[in-house]
């Protein structure tokens, strides 16, 4: 008998898994319909042995300290300022707009206190903030509106800015000094050894089995647990009851090139130009040194695995319905996670949302039981190798952990690996 089973073992999943399973004596079974632990952020090293973000670039920043010390448990840390570029005007400028990137497009030499004069002679307030268009023409005006937002959002989003919520471009600074980093959080690094040794360390508990390769629909029935953590798509869970969600999901072209530096800048944004929105060279992510270089080019669509809510108001309106619906199953389901909760949440905040379920959950006094299905579980143990080294992306480890990998095969049958 399970305590838990938890659908996903990305950030959410993962969090919950390793405080349930150390901080309270928990037995969790932790499932995923993905070869891999990690979610999103799980990374590997590809053919010619260089370390990638298999789903894209995933860039670790927080202001919260309990964030950080609590991930700090499972990985050293490499420091890491993040910098973006952005094909504007036949020139690359750094992004976010400041005031090296107003005088290398318009060949001026302003100083911070002239770029606040510059910005206000060019914005053009407005008297109600509701779309991304108005947050930006109110801070930059209609011309930068243009050269560095206007198509990259049509491109991300398959909308223009102004048919989405403001959140969308509010998470974009404008700065009137030279500060070129992306990210001004107190703590930014990245993991030493890569997100995927950071889960595995995370999940390496005797308390926790994994499943991989498994769709929880398959086995909730057949192998008994107290509680369920759902942190896939509400939508989903619920059967598409009101209809989907609207997610934006991501199509990835990966290179290797024969050479150790591709591109001036870890990411270089293309607002304007080409279709895919970025490309990113990994190794300004990762340090790693190698006498070759990947990167990937990213293009937004439509279909896909679900990466980005849409935040609209009818969206949003259309997830308080499935919320509603989670309410009323709370004795039976709590939801966790970006795709579980439907909010545009960064890797971080995931973490903290997780954390706040957890100590919700520890200081209940009461839990609740539900449905114990008819199997017995017996046989499960970790998915998770020795620690020596990463997956090489088809999800087979080194099979040399505390027991046997269980990786069952989508049909009526599995099997445990030796």
């Amino acid at each position: 008998m399970f305590d838990y089973l938890i659908v996903g073992a990305g950030f959410a999943g993962s969090t919950l898994a390793e405080r349930l399973a150390c901080g309270m004596g928990k037995r969790v079974l932790l499932v995923d319909k993905r070869m891999h632990i990690g979610g999103n952020a799980y990374d590997c090293y590809d053919e010619a042995g260089v370390l990638i973000h298999k789903y894209g670039p995933h860039i670790f920043h927080t202001n919260s300290k309990q964030v950080f010390d609590y991930l700090s448990r499972f990985t050293k840390w490499r420091q890491y300022q993040h910098h973006v570029l952005a094909s504007v005007d036949g020139q690359l400028v750094p992004m976010p707009i400041n005031v090296d990137t107003i005088n290398m497009l318009y060949g001026l030499k302003l100083s911070s206190l002239e770029m606040e004069g510059f910005l206000e002679s060019v914005a053009e307030p407005r008297e109600q903030i509701k779309t991304s268009e108005d947050v930006v023409i109110s801070r930059v005006g209609k011309e930068l509106y243009e050269k560095f937002f206007k198509n990259y959002t049509r491109k991300q989003w398959g909308l223009d800015p102004s048919e989405l919520d403001a959140s969308v471009t509010a998470r974009v600074p404008t700065r009137t000094n030279r500060d070129t980093r992306y990210f001004t959080d107190q703590y930014q690094a990245m993991p030493l050894n890569g997100f995927t040794r950071m889960f595995e360390n995370m999940l390496a508990h005797e308390n926790i089995t994994i499943m991989l390769n498994a769709d929880y629909k398959d086995i909730k029935d057949q192998i008994p647990y107290r509680q369920m953590i759902f942190t896939g798509p509400i939508d989903e869970f619920f059967e598409y009851r009101f209809g989907p969600l609207p997610y934006r999901s991501l199509q990835f072209q990966f290179e290797t090139h024969d050479k150790q530096v591709f591109q001036q800048g870890a990411v270089i944004n293309y607002p304007n130009d080409y279709a895919y929105t970025r490309c990113t060279e990994f190794k300004y992510l990762t340090g790693q040194v190698h006498p070759k270089t990947t990167v990937v080019y990213e293009y937004a669509q439509a279909e896909g695995d679900p990466y980005y809510p849409v935040p609209r108001p009818e969206n949003a309106e259309l997830y308080r319905q499935y919320q509603s619906l989670a309410t009323s199953e709370a004795s039976k389901v709590v939801f966790a996670g970006r795709l579980g909760t439907y909010k545009y949440y960064n890797m971080d905040q995931v973490v903290a949302q997780a954390l706040t379920l957890y100590s919700k959950i520890s200081t209940a006094s009461n839990g609740h039981v539900i449905g114990a299905g008819n199997g017995n579980g017996n046989g499960l143990a970790h998915a998770l190798g020795n620690g020596n080294g990463h997956s090489n992306g088809n999800g087979n480890g080194n099979g040399n952990g505390k027991g046997p990998i269980y990786v069952p095969k989508r049909s009526t049958k599995s099997e445990v690996i030796r």
